[in-house]
């Protein structure tokens, strides 16, 4: 089995919430700030170097205005 971290179907995932935050013109930095994390989180996740944990990956959906539920179509 595929480890997450590296699997396509979670490079899909991570890009759709990449694409949100640019399409939204918001940086990594204010997104950084929304999320109550440093910078470097932000860069890490969409990097693929850093995996989000499901609270996480909520607060990231919340704070881009995303429903999470869609994200996991992205998973299946």
């Amino acid at each position: 089995m595929q480890k997450a971290i590296t699997s396509s179907k979670y490079a899909s995932l991570v890009a759709w919430l990449k694409q949100a935050r640019e399409d939204q013109g918001i940086s990594m930095r204010d997104l950084a700030i929304k999320i109550g994390e440093p910078h470097s989180f932000v860069q890490k996740v969409e990097s693929m170097e850093r995996r989000l944990d499901v609270y996480e990956y909520d607060l990231y959906c919340k704070a881009l205005g995303l429903d999470p539920r869609v994200g996991f179509d992205y998973l299946r």
